[in-house]
């Protein structure tokens, strides 16, 4: 008598293990929810940690010439930290004194809001709207309300500006961890090559678009700041600094700049003044910002245009204010966590990326492979000098017992 086992025969569906597509893509979409929804209610604690790693990463190269001049890890940190937060302080202060004349330049116009106002209603009435309507409707125009409105938006940025105490103990701790950035990046990529060369990527091209937007903003300001001064516009301090951070707004930061310093002009001088500085700060945005400014800043950070604008529309509603502000950096770091780092997921930068011509992919590509190169040999020169430590070397294996 012969036993055999019998396999029942599984049929088509026996290869097919795991979790279906469907479910797979149902999940992940869930998890994309939770994770937004996660940092929308943490946007109090993302949006400063987000601020304080990019200001580490801009003085980064400082604190480098630093040390190779011999200064001690400490003193390094405190002048880093003094430089940063006087720039901030300074910055606040004008922002501050700025608000405060801009408040009481309101009421000196209160005559000419009153007669704007009224020729709005008149202008309403002729086009044949209801007087009632009409009257409502100037009312809801009232530029005394919108220069409010303005100025509480100013004090509002301005009082974010002077919540510092916590970007503080950051800078202090991320500046104090930066000398051995390195070593770090040195132990992960002897793990995971890819995750250092997307690393530093991401911090090469944050400082890159920060100095490129940096670098026009100021031109931006300085030009806005006289073209205003000519045309008798008061308070260009002012508008030439609102220019300056707006510009770090892609795509609608001169929208937001222009608007301000144009009511101002309507106050001053009419609507012809008014027409005039929209025109001013038409042409040299255009010229500037919009001509000029995108090839650097496309190079500088390798997304095109629609995605800038998509990422600047989802961060600012994620993170607020500072993440419109901070919506280039935030996406370079999502692009290096989970693009770069992965060969397999290279794909998607043909779809977000800007389009280069091919030699410029070629010249990146090898300036991210020498970068990653040489974090082995800055490691070693850390781990050298920075603490006057012999270097650890792992001790030689037991010989096995004889058996």
């Amino acid at each position: 008598m012969s036993s055999s086992i019998e396999v029942p025969d599984a049929g088509p569906q026996a290869g097919r293990t795991g979790v279906p597509r469907a479910l797979m893509l149902m999940l992940g979409a869930a998890s994309v929810v939770i994770v937004v929804a996660g940092l929308q209610a943490g946007a109090w604690l993302v949006a400063p940690i987000l601020l304080a790693l990019v200001i580490v990463i801009a003085v980064a190269p400082l604190q480098g010439f630093l040390r190779r001049h011999g200064w001690p890890g400490w003193l390094t940190v405190l002048a880093l930290v003094v430089v940063i937060f006087g720039a901030i302080v300074g910055l606040v202060g004008v922002m501050i004194a700025s608000v405060g004349q801009l408040v009481a330049l309101v009421p000196q116009y209160s005559g000419r809001i009153q007669g704007l106002t009224a020729s709005v209603e008149s202008a309403l009435k002729r086009v044949g709207f209801d007087p009632s309507q009409a009257q409502a409707t100037a009312s809801s125009v009232d530029l005394g309300k919108i220069a409010g409105a303005v100025g509480g938006l100013l004090s509002g940025v301005s009082g974010a500006l002077t919540s510092l105490v916590f970007i503080l103990a950051l800078l202090l701790f991320l500046i104090a961890e930066a000398s051995g950035a390195s070593r770090r990046l040195a132990a992960i990529g002897a793990d995971r090559p890819h995750m250092v060369e997307a690393m530093l990527s991401f911090a090469h091209g944050t400082r890159r678009y920060l100095v490129v937007t940096a670098v026009f903003g100021l031109i931006v300001a300085v030009l806005d700041s006289i073209a205003l001064a000519i045309m008798g516009i008061p308070l260009v301090i002012l508008w030439g600094l609102l220019s300056f951070i707006t510009n770090f707004i892609p795509n609608i930061g001169f929208i937001i700049g222009v608007v301000p310093p144009a009511l101002v002009a309507l106050l001053v001088g009419g609507w012809q003044q008014a027409l005039a500085v929209v025109i001013v700060y038409c042409v040299l945005n255009a010229i500037v910002q919009s001509l000029i400014q995108p090839h650097f800043t496309g190079d500088a950070v390798g997304l095109s245009t629609t995605i800038t604008f998509v990422a600047l529309l989802f961060w600012a509603w994620v993170l607020g204010p500072l993440g419109a502000l901070l919506a280039i950096p935030a996406t370079l770091l999502i692009k290096a966590v989970l693009v770069d780092c992965d060969p397999s997921a290279r794909w998607v930068e043909a779809l977000i990326g800007a389009n280069s011509p091919p030699e410029k992919k070629e010249k990146k590509e090898r300036k991210r492979r020498e970068k990653a190169g040489t974090a082995a040999a800055d490691a070693e020169g850390d781990a050298a000098d920075t603490e006057g430590e012999p270097a650890v070397t792992a001790p030689p294996p037991r010989p096995a017992p004889a058996t």
